[in-house]
Parts: C-alpha cells; structure tokens; sequence
C-alpha cells in the first residue's frame, strides 16, 4: 500500500502574484522566485516550494490556514508587526487576499530537514528541542 512522504508544494490564490512576493519579501529575507507560468508563480521555502496563484475565489474563515516554519518566531513576528500585519494570537497572520498563515517554530516540530539541508540553507546550527525529539522517538523516527 502506498504511503504519504510529505507535501512537495501548495498552491495559494492571491489578487496580484508580484505584491504577493513583494508582500512575503519584506518579512522573509530568502523569498526566492523558483520560476512561473500562466497566472503562477513559484517561490523556493528551503527544499519545497509554495506556488501564487492569480485570483482569489475563496472567503477568509478562522479554520483554513497554512502553517510556515520559521527559524525565528520572535523575530518573524516583529516583522510582521512592522509591515503594518495584524498578528492574531501569538503566531497567525493574514496576507492582503484573505489567505490564514500560522507560523511555527522549526525546534518546536516533529518533521525535520536533514543536515544537509539545513546546511545549505544557512541554518546548520538549528535543532530540535527535547520535547520535539520525544515526540519523534514515540513514533520511533528518532534515536
């Protein structure tokens, strides 16, 4: 039977693809255009990528959302406190077309990057906190 490795991608609608990666450009230092194609662009997240897409057909609710992982959640947050972005809670923001996104703390999580990865990503030195590596040794996917 097949099993599910992991989400290579997500597609997100936005008004305006060039203020979408204006917009993400002034809180992530890294926001990288991968390429595009007709009504889409594509932006490198580390190994993954995140894909805007023109038109928005759907309604902001308080569910839906896609959660990033950050390196820095203080520091993400005061970004995008500066940029004038409403936080709600500790870590959930809106962009400008209604889209929910939930930051979460890389240390903090189960999935992980290899170091390799996170090497070339400029984040050699970023682990998982004990907790989160218990919580991966439950599923035996740690030592």
């Amino acid at each position: 039977m097949p099993r599910l490795v992991g989400i290579n991608h997500l597609a997100v609608e936005v008004g305006d693809i060039d203020e979408a990666i204006a917009f993400f450009g002034r809180i992530f230092d890294d926001v990288q255009l991968r390429g595009r194609s007709a009504g889409m662009a594509f932006v490198d997240m580390g190994d993954q990528f995140v894909a805007f897409a023109k038109g928005v057909t759907h309604v902001a609710d308080h569910d839906r959302h896609i959660g990033l992982v950050v390196d820095d959640l203080d520091e993400t947050v005061r970004r995008l406190r500066a940029a004038g972005v409403e936080v709600h809670g500790t870590h959930d923001f809106l962009d400008p077309w209604g889209n929910r996104w939930q930051l979460v703390d890389y240390r903090e999580i189960q999935f992980s990057k290899t170091p390799r990865i996170l090497s070339g990503m400029g984040l050699g030195g970023l682990e998982k906190s004990e907790r989160a590596v218990e919580e991966l040794r439950a599923k035996g996917l740690a030592d």
